[in-house]
């Protein structure tokens, strides 16, 4: 089982790594100056004593895999799923924390891998789009998390004994089931765009009556603007899991 779990974290910390990638410190990230994942609090409770923002940027991969390895892939349990399922729990709690990862993973009710990692990137991606900060991350956040559901689907059919032809043949009909939803997020974005603003308004004659229309009128079209907003960033969700799917199959 040990060196079951060794040889799946070793798969899977590359695709984390992947999407860490080098040093940043962005002035909107809480978790600071950050290189290759870790940030500058993970490391000096590592360390025990506060790190510097140098010693974050000389983490090398081989510094770092020993806190993955025990703060993340162990500590949420990764070890105890199906190949693919495990990806994305270790994947979510890195990026989103131990805890949160792992809450989802009990939401999750699937049978196969392949419906767990469906289901999983699913409601992250939905805990996602209600931060705050999903103005300034959330296309790179889609990304990651589309990157993630098409090498984890991958994994699972692997782990599931599928041929090449087989997982090519699902990751494709995956990436056209993305679309035809995509597709059908914009036209909807459209036609309730194209209905608030033909709507026909009747001018209020009364100062009272008036105050009292444009104030439905204008929540009103809050209303319809928030729908027009939730079906586009949906789309656009939707069209880049469509487009990871794809690269993934040409990859295999």
């Amino acid at each position: 089982m040990a060196s079951k779990s060794k040889e799946r974290f070793a798969a899977c910390l590359p695709v984390i790594l992947h999407h860490e990638g080098g040093y940043v410190d962005h002035p909107r990230d809480p978790g600071g100056a950050t290189n290759l994942g870790v940030t500058i609090k993970t490391l000096s409770d590592w360390l025990g004593r506060p790190a510097t923002k140098a010693e974050v940027k000389a983490l090398t991969v081989a510094k770092v895999e020993p806190i993955y390895r025990l703060r993340y892939w162990d500590a949420a349990g990764c070890s105890g799923y199906q190949p693919g399922a495990d990806l994305c729990l270790f994947d979510a709690a890195v990026n989103s924390g131990v805890g949160r990862a792992t809450g989802w993973a009990r939401q999750v009710k699937a049978d196969t891998a392949i419906a767990f990692v469906r289901a999983y990137c699913d409601i992250r991606l939905g805990f996602l789009k209600r931060l705050s900060t999903f103005s300034t991350f959330g296309k790179g956040w889609s990304r990651r998390v589309a990157d993630i559901r098409a090498k984890a689907t991958t994994m699972a059919l692997t782990g599931m004994g599928a041929t090449a032809p087989q997982t090519r043949a699902t990751l494709n009909a995956e990436a056209n089931r993305a679309d035809t939803l995509a597709k059908r997020d914009k036209t909807a974005a459209g036609a309730t765009g194209t209905a608030g603003a033909g709507g026909a308004v009747a001018v209020p004659a009364a100062p009272v009556e008036a105050a009292t229309s444009w104030g439905v009128i204008a929540l009103v079209g809050i209303v319809i603007l928030g729908a027009v907003v939730f079906l586009v960033i949906r789309y656009r969700n939707r069209r880049d899991e469509a487009e990871a799917l794809r690269r993934e199959a040409a990859l295999v």
